[in-house]
């Protein structure tokens, strides 16, 4: 009977500890609610604090990427621009180098123009005073240089360019053979002739019949009639074809003038 009795004291016993137990757990749990859930708002703050500095992290990214870009972008600016810079100054210079040159050149003009036109006149005197062959050729020649000496749209060189050019024919006349078919004499005296050009040595004619040959006499400005070289003037005309090779020619020759004693 007493055994009964301490049994289930022991076990009340029990039970009171374990409701006491249980009633102290449920407490601590009421009590740290609280706690838990600021480390849940924690946890939640430091996993949305990753998310934005993740975020960061990738403008950062982008804007260092960005900011690369326009240093390059700017050094490219800055070469191109050093480029322009020197392109400018040697244009500058170049410029002033021009400049520089087109004073020389008015300068220059000034001294050749009379220098040329003198050469003209000289060119004009020589081809009246001169043998009378191809007068029309060499006359309109003439003319064509006075007619460009007076034009503004040729330019200086251009201009004594073709005084040399006519220089240089006229000298080559005298280095070369020449025939060629014209008319000879005034009003109704006027034939149809050959003529015959030894350099300027001598100009003979003969008729197309080759009844009459003649040459020009400079020291008397005219045409004498001398058949005594009929031959040698159709000579000298198949050289001048080119159906003989070139030979020696009889031509009158002027005899030279003596200088004063």
């Amino acid at each position: 009977m007493t055994t009964g009795i301490r049994s289930a004291a022991a076990i009340a016993v029990a039970i009171a500890a374990g409701a006491a137990t249980l009633a102290a757990s449920a407490e601590e749990r009421r009590s740290l609610a609280p706690l838990l859930d600021q480390q849940l708002e924690g946890d939640r703050a430091a996993v949305a604090s990753e998310e934005r500095v993740g975020t960061l992290s990738d403008e950062t990214r982008e804007m260092l990427l960005q900011y690369r870009n326009y240093l390059a972008e700017t050094r490219s600016l800055e070469l191109y621009s050093d480029q322009l810079a020197a392109q400018v100054e040697s244009q500058e210079a170049e410029i002033v180098l021009v400049k520089q040159q087109l004073v020389e050149i008015e300068a220059t003009a000034r001294d050749v123009l009379p220098l040329m036109q003198k050469m003209l006149d000289t060119l004009d005197r020589f081809v009246e005073l001169d043998m009378p062959f191809q007068l029309e050729e060499r006359r309109k020649r003439v003319a064509g240089l006075r007619d460009a000496m007076g034009r503004a749209d040729v330019t200086v060189s251009e201009k004594y360019r073709r005084i040399l050019e006519a220089y240089q024919i006229e000298t080559d006349y005298g280095r070369t053979l020449e025939a060629w078919q014209g008319e000879l004499g005034e009003a109704g005296g006027v034939r149809t002739v050959r003529f015959l050009r030894v350099g300027r040595v001598a100009l003979l004619y003969q008729t197309l019949d080759g009844e009459e040959t003649g040459y020009w006499e400079a020291a008397g400005g005219r045409w004498v009639v001398d058949d005594s070289y009929r031959s040698a003037v159709r000579h000298g005309f198949a050289i001048a074809d080119k159906s003989h090779a070139p030979d020696l020619l009889s031509a009158p020759v002027p005899a030279p003038v003596g200088g004063a004693s």
